[in-house]
């Protein structure tokens, strides 16, 4: 393999055609194999991947986009880059697109209308390939916006029964009502609900709480905790230490994240309160530590590893125009019963 150093003269970018002439190829074949196209066999894209190496090739999406009259990029709108749940969504999410000659462009919402709207309005300008958003509660602009844009967009983390919407989650409402159901089958009555954040699908989680707690006949609204405020360790300490001084009889907290569960297993502990006999503790998502708690924390385990996979392949099917079997997949949840309950 011969490797040439010259460069776009209008740029001094090395260019797709460099690339080609230094392996020994045509400029669609050092295309097609860098894209990793089944159809380039395994030498040559092995030799066009060592000349772009050798050359320090940069593939210029633009300049893609314009020769395929298509772009390569897909959006990814989530809530929160702090948040475990969303960083293991994206990886999956990620890990698929690349595999198939995708970029993928993530927009952080902070839970905040405007800043979607806006994120929508700039990223959809440049004519992405697909969109991936988190639920569905969003303004009538946005909803406008994605609808007139024409680009495929399938929805994370929740389900419908809309035929016309694309959507891969579970029902955070049955999730939320097995655990509260847990709970009343361990022999607990008053069961506080404690959340931060309060995004649709803590509210939705709500909804199972006290559908579970009304047919048992127990429920009291005074043991909610509602709370707008980022969910955090410390935060959900503070809603044990509360309901230990306000409420003395509670004997189970359902937090609506494992964040605040851990927090509240801590605050147990600094407190000398027996977990699980004087007071149960359940945490949401089961992320990374809930099982290295002590005692170990019970919680529903959510599949956002499979969400991201599976919506990355629906999407992918949208954006080459193939059959999508099923507009909403239900990927479900496990509730994972720990020493804590």
């Amino acid at each position: 393999m011969t490797i040439v150093s010259r460069k776009s003269r209008a740029s001094g970018r090395v260019t797709l055609d460099d690339v080609a002439l230094s392996a020994g190829v045509s400029r669609i074949t050092a295309s097609r194999a860098l894209r990793g196209e089944r159809s380039v066999g395994a030498d040559l894209v092995a030799r066009v991947a060592a000349a772009a190496s050798a050359l320090g090739y940069v593939p210029d999406p633009a300049a893609r986009a314009l020769a395929s009259a298509r772009s390569h990029t897909v959006v990814v709108l989530i809530p929160l880059l702090s948040n475990n749940l969303f960083v293991d969504l994206l990886e999956a999410v990620q890990r698929s697109l690349r595999a198939a000659g995708y970029q993928v462009l993530i927009g952080v919402t902070h839970y905040q209308a405007e800043e979607e709207e806006a994120l929508l309005a700039d990223y959809l300008a440049h004519r992405p390939a697909g969109l991936l958003v988190t639920g569905f509660d969003r303004t009538a602009r946005c909803r406008d916006l994605i609808a007139r844009s024409g680009v495929p967009c399938v929805h994370l983390m929740e389900t419908s029964d809309d035929p016309s919407v694309y959507c891969v989650g579970f029902s955070q409402t049955d999730a939320g009502r097995s655990m509260t159901e847990h709970l009343l089958q361990t022999g607990r009555r008053r069961i506080a609900f404690a959340a931060a954040q309060l995004d649709p699908r803590v509210q939705q989680r709500l909804v199972g709480y006290r559908e579970a707690l009304m047919a048992a006949g127990c429920y009291d609204p005074a043991l909610e905790w509602l709370s707008a405020q980022p969910s955090s360790l410390a935060l959900g300490g503070q809603m044990l230490e509360h309901y230990v001084e306000k409420y003395p009889d509670v004997d189970a907290i359902f937090y609506c994240n494992d964040d605040l569960a851990q927090g509240g297993l801590l605050a147990a502990l600094r407190l000398g309160i027996a977990v699980p006999r004087q007071l149960a503790i359940a945490g949401f998502n089961d992320l990374a530590g809930s099982d290295q708690m002590w005692p170990p924390l019970t919680t529903i385990r959510t599949p956002r590893v499979k969400i991201g996979e599976s919506a990355a392949t629906m999407l992918l099917q949208l954006m080459r125009d193939e059959a999508v079997e099923e507009h909403s997949v239900n990927v479900g949840w496990q509730l994972v019963k720990r020493q804590s309950t």
